[in-house]
């Protein structure tokens, strides 16, 4: 080495952070001080020289992950992380601040794109992340639907968008509204979802209806934390819900509408109707919970399965299967393109000519995009048909298929065109799954391929079957316990419960739906214009029907296990691990198992705090009162979807104490005095002897605890174990009267005074209206609530703020009773 190398050398060790400590290593133990020699021991290196390891390996990383361009993979992810932060937020922000501020943002870091280093990355990941916040406020104004404000009884008429069956029989029809009557709705929805019980000939999609119905606001959340929805009511367009008394009837059609839809609005009718064609075929053919399955999974109408069928699939962890996901899709094209290349097999002479990989894979393009079609536009069914998508096209490109950069692709697309699906658990759990399942296959191929394997060049026939059923098996085993691992995070937090048997159902179904279920369905499907579906979708009937009996026998072993609601920060730490761990392609990926298990250690100390002692739904019509063994409600059955939420997210104790009903009071002249009483009870008061009757009645129901004693649709009485009585009332003209009685009162209709004179607690409908559920944590006689916590706290965006609109008025009045502000103000 000659001198100018020899400095050129030492000039490298000297600036760069790794050759530094390799030198300093080399010249361990000996080093010279003052000309002096000393030997030094290796279990004393100075912190500096750690942190100059620890820099070096720090950048060895992450230009391993730049070279890789593992950094594109985090775009969906910031955009979505905005989208998210912009939903989350109590009030609407400003669009001109976030549009000022992303343009700023995203001129600097288009300036400064091609420069290494903290600040680029820095300002790009804010651009992103705004440019997330800006999806969503253009999307919300982009629906701008009108919520119904009250429930009301009205006669409408408009025409069908859709309809859908339902397991009792019954069809659910989204209707667009044209008018409404007896009264005119002054604030109308342009949508609403209306179900019509009584037997009646099916109305056809694009038909005209008329009908008195009783509509209600979409349902906000049934407790603090739990899913509003109304938020996806209003990205559905849909602005109120109900049903019809009796059967709709059918209107004819104005010739002059039908010719003044578009072509947009035509297509979209001609797809529903044929979906709903296909449904019905389906249903008709095989009969049963069956035939609802297997219509599910081909239209995602899902609606006619029946809650016990539903309630074992989704126990024994079967019930992705339902939702058009990635597995249907693949499956279906998977052997569409298999099918294809084996028929264009027996033809050697064309299939050398001729690129048969691309035809195959170009039919299946095709294959898929009709599948999408008549799924319904649900984004399980939008993400598995993009990834599938951008998986055959890169076949046709000659790209590698399976990449994370595809799911990356696809999640840009949802996220630009939906930014609200971010926020439910069909868009979360699905990608979640599809990540782990391609970032487990990346790292299997990158490990595979770092190592020498034994290959038998003429395998014994006996090891070639015994190694392809292994491939098979362990590919079903491994799949199911990545996907079940991954998505455990969103299902905790979105239905707060866990299946501990999904991978025993997985191994028993996977087959099934793998050898008979799609393979026939795709024959079926393809065979349908010409009539010769039947027997093809009957045996996809038979498969249907073995994996709801996988799913019943499963679920009869148990292992649904209830969790509970968690922190408020528990999603957004534990996603950000399981990110972390499925993004990154280094050991940088580790740092994700720190904010997992942060995750989980809230988990655990949220199973410790304290359970709140009475539960209001938000119109009153259900009240439960919980003690450390049971939970005493206003229903007399512990069910119903409101119900069934408490219990999971609480959760509520195993035993139900039903209410007390009282007799039935008989007037003087023989009458039923209660009927009467209860059919007047809006319109006409009650005279002062039943008031004193109802309020020695409601004195003596206090002598019991931890029970409800009802008089029907008057009243109903408890006491806490803590010594607080808790009324609800049903007739106003009662209100009054438990104020005298009860601490806290909860009424179900509008009353005409917002406080009771005795200092007792009221939370009225029109409260309940505003605030949503409540869940209460009760004090002591005389100091009756220690706090309080409200579903639609500080809430005021455009999903909620028709619960604060008056039609009285005309105006929004988000203003809460003074008694009920100092009750939410309550230190905790």
């Amino acid at each position: 080495m000659n001198t100018h190398e020899e400095k050129q050398y030492f000039r490298l060790a000297e600036t760069s952070a790794v050759a530094q400590t390799e030198l300093d290593d080399f010249l361990l133990p000996l080093h010279t001080s003052n000309r002096s020699l000393t030997i030094e021991g290796r279990g004393s290196h100075s912190p500096r020289r750690q942190i100059l390891r620890l820099r070096g390996w720090l950048a060895r990383c992450l230009e391993e992950e730049v070279s890789h361009r593992q950094d594109f993979l985090f775009v969906p992810v910031l955009i979505a992380a905005g989208a998210a932060f912009w939903f989350s937020l109590s009030v609407t922000p400003s669009t001109r601040f976030i549009l000022w501020e992303t343009v700023c943002l995203a001129i600097a870091a288009c300036a400064l794109f091609y420069r290494p280093g903290v600040m680029s990355a820095g300002l790009k990941a804010v651009a992103l992340f705004l440019f997330g916040m800006l999806l969503a406020d253009w999307e919300t104004g982009r629906a701008g639907t009108v919520m119904l404000d009250t429930p009301v009884t009205t006669t409408i008429s408009g025409t069908v968008e859709r309809r859908e069956l339902d397991a009792r029989g019954s069809w659910r029809y989204v209707v667009a509204l044209k008018s409404t009557s007896d009264p005119t709705l002054s604030r109308p929805p342009e949508r609403i979802s209306v179900v019509a019980r009584s037997r009646h000939e099916a109305v056809l999609i694009g038909q005209t209806v008329s009908g008195k119905a009783r509509l209600s606001p979409p349902s906000g959340p049934a407790l603090p934390g739990l899913n509003d929805f109304a938020f996806a009511s209003f990205f559905n367009g849909v602005g109120a819900t109900g049903f019809f008394y009796g059967a709709p009837k059918i209107l004819p059609s104005n010739a002059d509408e039908a010719g003044a839809s578009s072509f947009v609005q035509d297509a979209d009718t001609w797809l529903y109707q044929l979906r709903s064609h296909i449904a019905q075929r389906i249903r008709d053919l095989i009969g049963g919970d069956a035939g609802a399955f297997a219509a599910s999974i081909i239209t995602d109408e899902r609606r006619a399965i029946s809650n016990e069928t539903m309630e074992a699939l989704r126990v024994s962890g079967l019930a992705h299967i339902v939702a058009i996901s990635g597995l249907n899709m693949a499956l279906a094209a998977g052997i569409f393109f298999i099918g294809m290349r084996t028929v264009f097999s027996l033809f050697p002479g064309f299939s050398q000519r001729r690129p048969v990989k691309k035809i195959s894979a170009f039919a299946a393009l095709l294959m898929t995009l009709a599948y999408y079609l008549i799924s319904g536009f649900a984004v399980s069914a939008e993400r598995a048909w993009l990834m599938m998508s951008i998986m055959l096209f890169a076949v046709l490109v000659d790209r590698p298929s399976i990449s994370l950069r595809n799911v990356a692709l696809s999640a840009i697309v949802i996220i630009v065109l939906s930014p609200h699906e971010v926020m439910g658990p069909s868009f979360q759990m699905s990608f979640a799954a599809t990540l782990a399942l391609v970032s487990a296959y990346a790292f299997w191929s990158r490990w595979r391929g770092e190592r020498e394997r034994l290959v038998i060049s003429r395998p014994p026939w006996w090891l070639s079957i015994a190694s392809k059923a292994a491939t098979i098996i362990g590919g079903v085993v491994i799949t199911s316990l990545i996907g079940g691992i991954s998505t455990a995070i969103y299902s905790i937090e979105h239905f707060h419960r866990i299946t501990t048997y999904g991978l025993a159902a997985n191994l028993a179904a996977m087959p099934i739906m793998s050898l008979i279920v799609m393979p026939f369905a795709l024959i079926g499907m393809l065979l349908m214009p010409f009539g010769l579906d039947a027997p093809f979708l009957k045996i996809m009937g038979y498969g249907m029907a073995m994996v709801i009996e996988v799913a019943k026998t499963v679920s009869s072993w148990g292992g649904d296990e209830t969790i509970g609601r968690q922190n408020g920060w528990f999603l957004a730490i534990s996603t950000t691990g399981f990110l972390l761990l499925a993004l990154l392609r280094t050991r940088l990926a580790l740092i994700g198992l720190p904010f997992i298990a942060a995750g989980f250690a809230m988990l655990l100390i949220e199973q410790g705090r304290d359970k709140p002692d009475l539960l209001i739904y938000e119109d009153g019509s259900l009240v439960a009162l919980t003690s450390a063994d049971a939970v005493a409600s206003t229903k007399q059955r512990a069910s119903g979807f409101v119900y069934e939420q408490w219990q999971r997210a609480v959760p509520l104790p195993a035993h139900h104490v039903a209410p007390k009903m009282l007799d039935r009071v008989t007037s003087p002249a023989g009458d039923d005095a209660e009927e009467a009483v209860s059919s007047q009870a809006r319109t006409a008061g009650l005279t002062d002897i039943e008031k004193s009757r109802a309020a020695e009645e409601m004195r003596a129901a206090t002598g019991a605890t931890d029970i409800f004693t009802c008089r029907k649709d008057m009243w109903c009485v408890a006491k806490s174990q803590k010594g607080v009585t808790v009324a609800v009332i049903s007739n106003t003209a009662l209100t009054g009267t438990a104020c005298d009685v009860a601490d806290l009162v909860v009424t179900t209709r509008r009353v005409p005074f917002a406080a009771c004179r005795s200092g007792a607690i009221l939370i009225s409908q029109e409260t309940l209206r505003r605030t949503g559920s409540m869940e209460v944590w009760l004090g002591r006689k005389g100091d009756a609530v220690l706090r309080a916590k409200v579903a639609m706290q500080g809430q005021d965006r455009s999903w909620t703020m028709h619960r604060s609109y008056d039609w009285r008025s005309e105006d929004f009045d988000p203003e809460l009773p003074a008694h009920i502000e100092n009750m939410l103000a309550l230190d905790p």
